[in-house]
């Protein structure tokens, strides 16, 4: 069989369970060892940080991922690097957020720490998907690289921000928006290239907003059956829900099984 070479999103793809009580289906596990027996390539490509995303890359047995929405390439276990984003574009955003009193904080290294200039960040969101460290006179200038940053707000109250307009950014929790890539073909055109494999052998699977950036024309393009109506728009195959054998029902209707 020609080797073909998948990406799957993580949550809402691999994982069931939602926010706080993730676990990957029996089936998956299962359709993930045949595929890798078989010689195909496996990848990850979250919008997560290649920090906060690696946990799963070795518990799943990948070696391969694609990470920070697009911009972070890992290969044969080795993360070859993650592109940051433009600098003064967040800056811009983090001044208007100054101005305004919402409360932000940014990641500024492959953690997962995020740094915040007090408490008050938080305090508004109550978050636990990652730690957040007060570093006092925080000012973004300081830093060569910034890879996040977190806007603690709710809706509409983004549509205030005009800064926005200017940087990637989604909402994903109702206490706060991530402006981050959102470019996963960038990644996966990159391990392809590291592979010098053909384009025509991708295959993606996903389910939200953020993997729209994916879902594009030359690669066989695979929607979750909980995926958004937007991606099973563009989707070549629409198997089922995550929780009743998407993944394996999914590779057994491409013969990848």
């Amino acid at each position: 069989m020609r080797r073909k070479y998948l990406f799957f999103d993580i949550d809402g793809t691999l994982a069931a369970g939602g926010y706080g009580n993730t676990y990957i289906p029996e089936s998956t596990q299962k359709a993930l060892k045949l595929l890798h027996d078989l010689g195909h390539c496996l990848a990850i490509a979250t919008g997560r940080s290649q920090a906060m995303a690696v946990q799963y890359m070795q518990e799943l047995g990948f070696e391969n991922m694609v990470s920070d929405g697009g911009y972070g390439v890992t290969v044969e276990g080795k993360l070859l690097g993650i592109t940051p984003l433009p600098k003064q574009d967040v800056v811009a955003v983090i001044n208007e957020c100054k101005q305004k009193n919402i409360p932000w904080a940014l990641q500024v290294d492959n953690t997962t720490v995020r740094v915040a200039p007090d408490n008050r960040f938080e305090e508004f969101t109550h978050d636990v998907y990652m730690q957040t460290r007060i570093v006092e006179g925080l000012d973004p200038e300081n830093y060569d690289n910034i890879y996040k940053a977190y806007i603690a707000c709710f809706e509409p109250t983004e549509q205030t921000l005009d800064s926005l307009k200017n940087v990637p950014w989604g909402r994903f929790h109702k206490e706060y928006l991530f402006v981050e890539p959102s470019d996963k073909a960038y990644g996966i055109r990159k391990i392809m290239e590291y592979f010098g494999a053909d384009p025509s052998d991708v295959i993606v699977f996903g389910d939200a907003a953020n993997d729209l950036s994916m879902f594009v024309d030359g690669w066989t393009k695979v929607a979750m059956g909980n995926a958004i109506d937007a991606l099973k728009q563009r989707a070549d195959y629409i198997t089922t829900d995550v929780d009743k054998d998407g993944i394996y029902n999914a590779c057994k209707y491409l013969n990848l099984l």
